[in-house]
């Protein structure tokens, strides 16, 4: 049976990541692999002796060349979440298969780190209570160490960083402080055996390699601070922190070991990690070593399960959202848990608590964990080329020296080991092929959101710090307090009292606050949430909010108050409101639910709106007032009143309008059907003129060769030459017939430049010659450039510019040109008409170079951003600034009665921005002349 495939991501909408944790929060984390080196030390030392210091020094420095390395891989995936294996799966993108591989195989060694931990406490408290008589199944201490870090990262993940932050700075602390004091002992204190050893045994290469694959379990792991970088609240934060971790490892792994290798010397210490850390710290902290080193040994436990727990479902997470492994990975609640991948992670613990053998888990996850860096290394060197790469060349090497580690090493560790290892990681990837293939619904997202969005949005706040903090102190002060009474009054005097007390402090507090998170806190948060959205709704509302005393006594006010009153919320209260509202009485009782007040601030009055509802408690009462401005709303309310008339006079002037607009297409049609009945007859009398004048010129050939053969006509042919004075008649004709042809071919002009004005026989829009529509106009315009008995000639000044075709409504364009020359001349007649231009300057002793003469300027031009510009302007008299406000208003004219409509400008005004999307400016001076400069573009297709 086929089931259908799970759908994308992108087909759902479920919550993502918020950033909720403190950058503070997200440093611990990055802590947990320091604090585990208390159980790898013992082990390495009893092995390799003096010669684990040669291990433990290159470890470091690639350790921290790899801290460095992910930092800046952090910064350029700022968004990416669970930190280094998810980095690995970016840079080896193109190699799907490996990226999966590499994640998973990360993925598995910390899941091991958590079965690990639990076997070790679970064998610390068995030999503890032991020793106190108790005997404690092995089964419930498993299961219970396994399912304590997990109850609390099911409640939420705000919690859990808390908890770990609380034990991780002390534990750090007391950490950092054997490894100075140690140190500083070895150098200072007279009963010091010596800084170094007296001597130096060999060491192969096979040791060496075997034991550098064990410790890069340490080694390698101080970058998982980034791992939270995608839910920091201040990621580049969270990711300096990287640099803070590399450097506190030569302390800490290099120091700390030289302490245990210098003062944990007895060969009966074995590779216990009790014994060697008490034989080591007990020179300087004295009785004090045992619980100390206890508290260290439990802290690494715990805090490593904690780490375990908040990093691995963040590499799941971030695997399902790059489309590595089943979508359903990707899902995470509204308090920020992951549930499917938290429940995978459990499944993959529990079958490592299953098979029990903890030197073997160690060398099976260290072996996949080895891969996952080998894969990162490679990736680091196939994108050499990418500025998040910081060592290609070292990274090329790091991997050659890792491949010759994990075959010599991996196999020093045994080859079942080795295989198991290598082949570990694809089963875990077989999982989630059937994850994806079965049809069970929590198997998908949408099963998950349907859960999701039944629930409340609870948002933790950092008011929780607080809250467990608190919770933490209380539980270890009574299990302390309690504790200590038990040893008095029992007088318990066994020497592993100490260390269980230890154990059971720490198990209690994490127990505790896991009881919590499922118990209080919920109701604490919920609590929190509640006040802190009615802060929000009392803090961000746009109405004013005031709260009154029984008195009318101000005493409380929102931020809103200050745009209502002019005062600060803070200045308004202990004053009554009716201060500032004088209509309302003085006891609140007497307001009524709802009413108007009318409100004078700032020299403007405002109509609020007042409504008031009272809150009763057991001592006092309050009212809550809200003041809602309906100043605009009273105004609209007026402006209503007189719209109709408003509206009726926009309609009678938007129908003039269009009865202008319809004369002008009229007019244009009108003109090309004239233009078009005029050619033909011109065409023929034009055609005729040629043969006409032939004829004639023939007529009077004819008649020359009469004159000559016949030199003496009778009487009646003479008297009739002189009546029609046949010598002129013979010169005068053709003179005559010239003169017709030029007045032909001037109405041909004509005719042709009405067709072309009119555009009727061309598309609505089309890309035209511009020039030409001007030359048009200005030849339709040419008799009002002439000069006349009382006006003087106006010159017409061209000043092309190069122009493309461009893109408009021609015919309508021709109107603009028509409108704006033709007012052009208008003003330039008026000037005339004023005396600026007289005729009788002409008789003036001036030359004429400097004698003024109406001109006309018409320029264009093409702008870099293909803009179309068309510059008309005439020297006339200008126009006042008062008049130019209103000059594209429809019927505003400065012209008398009968000489202008006041829809020329108006509707050219249209064309041009409407129609064409352009500007259309006057720009103007008295005395100084007018330009009208349109601005159209080039193109017309985004119009």
């Amino acid at each position: 049976m086929s089931h259908p495939p799970h759908p994308t991501l992108g087909e759902y909408s479920y919550p993502r990541l918020t950033r909720s944790l403190s950058a503070v929060e997200s440093w611990g984390f990055g802590l947990t692999a320091h604090i585990s080196w208390t159980a790898l030390v013992p082990a390495i030392h009893a092995a390799l002796g003096p010669q684990a210091i040669f291990v433990w020094i290159p470890a470091v420095i690639l350790g921290m060349l790899l801290n460095y390395q992910v930092k800046r891989l952090g910064m350029h995936f700022i968004n990416v979440a669970g930190g280094t294996p998810n980095y690995a799966t970016k840079l080896l993108q193109n190699y799907p298969g490996l990226a999966r591989y590499a994640a998973i195989g990360y993925l598995l060694n910390w899941v091991s780190y958590l079965s690990v931990n639990t076997i070790v406490l679970r064998d610390l408290i068995k030999v503890n209570l032991e020793a106190l008589g108790i005997s404690c199944p092995d089964i419930f201490l498993d299961i219970s160490f396994t399912l304590l870090p997990f109850i609390v990262a099911f409640s939420g993940t705000r919690a859990l960083s808390i908890l770990h932050l609380f034990f991780v700075i002390p534990a750090f602390g007391l950490l950092i402080t054997f490894c100075i004091q140690g140190l500083g002992w070895l150098a200072f204190s007279p009963i010091s055996p010596g800084f170094f050893p007296s001597t130096w045994s060999s060491l192969s290469f096979v040791d060496w390699a075997k034991w550098f694959f064990f410790v890069t379990y340490a080694t390698y792991s101080c970058e998982t601070a980034s791992s939270f970088v995608a839910d920091s609240r201040n990621p580049t934060q969270t990711l300096r922190f990287l640099d803070v971790a590399a450097w506190m490892m030569p302390p800490i792994f290099l120091g700390g070991s030289w302490v245990v290798m210098r003062l944990a010397t007895n060969p009966n210490l074995q590779d216990n990690a009790f014994l060697n850390l008490v034989a080591a710290s007990q020179p300087f902290w004295g009785k004090f070593a045992g619980l100390s080193v206890s508290f260290l040994l439990v802290a690494a436990c715990l805090l490593g399960s904690a780490t375990v727990v908040s990093n691995c479902p963040r590499i799941l997470y971030q695997l399902a959202l790059d489309n590595h492994i089943s979508p359903v990975f990707s899902v995470v609640s509204r308090r920020g848990v992951f549930v499917p991948a938290l429940t995978l992670t459990l499944v993959l613990c529990l079958i490592y608590l299953i098979w029990g053998d903890v030197a073997q888990i160690v060398a099976v996850g260290n072996v996949g964990w080895f891969v996952s860096f080998m894969l990162l290394h490679l990736g680091l060197w196939l994108r050499r080329d990418r500025p998040e790469v910081l060592f290609p060349r070292l990274s090329l090497g790091i991997l050659l020296l890792e491949v010759v580690v994990l075959l010599v090493g991996g196999f020093a560790w045994g080859w079942l080991n080795l295989l198991i290892g290598l082949f570990f990681p694809i089963g875990v990837l077989g999982i989630d092929a059937v994850i994806r293939r079965v049809n069970f619904a929590p198997f998908h997202p949408s099963w998950w959101m349907r859960r999701y969005r039944t629930r409340p949005v609870v948002i933790i706040k950092d008011s929780v710090i607080l809250q467990v903090s608190i919770l933490i102190f209380l539980l270890c002060s009574a299990v302390g307090v309690g504790w200590l009474f038990g040893v008095k009054l029992n007088k318990v005097t066994s020497a592993g009292g100490e260390n269980i007390f230890v154990v059971l402090l720490m198990s209690v507090a994490f127990v505790g606050v896991a009881i919590a998170c499922w118990t209080t806190l919920p109701q604490v948060v919920a609590i929190a949430e509640a006040r802190e959205a009615a802060e929000h709704l009392f803090t961000v509302a746009q109405d004013a909010i005031l709260v009154v005393d029984d008195q009318g006594i101000i005493r409380q006010a929102n931020p809103a108050t200050k745009s209502f009153f002019g005062v600060n919320s803070s200045e308004m209260r202990g004053n009554h409101l009716n201060l500032w509202l004088p209509a309302l009485v003085y006891h609140p009782e007497q307001w009524a639910k709802r009413s108007e007040q009318t409100l004078v601030a700032n020299g403007k009055n405002r109509t609020l709106e007042v409504s008031i509802s009272d809150r009763p408690h057991q001592d006092f009462q309050e009212y809550v007032v809200i003041l809602h401005d309906i100043t605009q709303r009273k105004q609209a309310e007026q402006i209503l009143r007189y719209s109709e008339a408003q509206l009726r006079q926009e309609a009678k002037q938007l129908a003039s309008q269009l009865v202008q607009s319809e004369k002008m297409s009229s007019l244009g049609q009108l003109v090309a059907g004239v233009a078009h009945e005029i050619n033909n007859p011109v065409n023929f009398i034009y055609g005729n003129i040629n043969f006409a004048n032939q004829y004639i010129q023939d007529l009077l050939g004819l008649l020359q060769l009469y004159q000559q053969n016949y030199p003496n006509p009778v009487t009646e042919i003479q008297e009739e030459t002189e009546a029609i004075d046949l010598n002129f008649l013979i010169g005068d004709l053709p003179s005559l017939l010239t003169s017709m042809t030029v007045g032909a071919e001037r109405i041909t002009e004509i005719v042709l430049s009405l067709r072309n004005f009119s555009r009727l026989d061309e598309a609505e829009m089309k890309a035209v010659n511009i020039h030409e529509g001007i030359d048009n106009t200005l030849t339709i315009l040419e008799h009002r450039f002439k000069a006349k008995s009382n006006y003087l000639a106006i010159e017409v000044i061209k000043e092309y510019g190069e122009l493309p075709l461009v893109e408009c409504y021609a015919g309508q364009l021709n109107q603009v040109f028509m409108n704006l020359l033709a007012n052009a001349i208008d003003a330039l007649e008026e000037a005339v008409e004023n005396g600026e231009w007289g005729v009788e300057q002409k008789a003036l002793p001036i030359p004429n170079s400097l004698v003024p003469t109406p001109q006309i300027r018409i320029h264009t031009k093409l702008t870099s951003e293909n803009q179309v510009i068309i510059g008309i302007s005439d020297n006339g008299t200008g126009i006042p600034e008062k008049v130019q406000k209103h000059l594209f208003e429809p019927f505003f004219t400065t012209k008398p009665i009968g000489k202008g409509t006041g829809l020329g400008l108006s509707i050219s005004y249209q064309i041009i921005t409407q129609k064409h999307g352009g500007k259309l400016q006057c720009i103007s001076a008295p005395g100084q002349g007018t330009e009208f400069v349109i601005v159209i573009p080039l193109n017309q297709q985004g119009i």
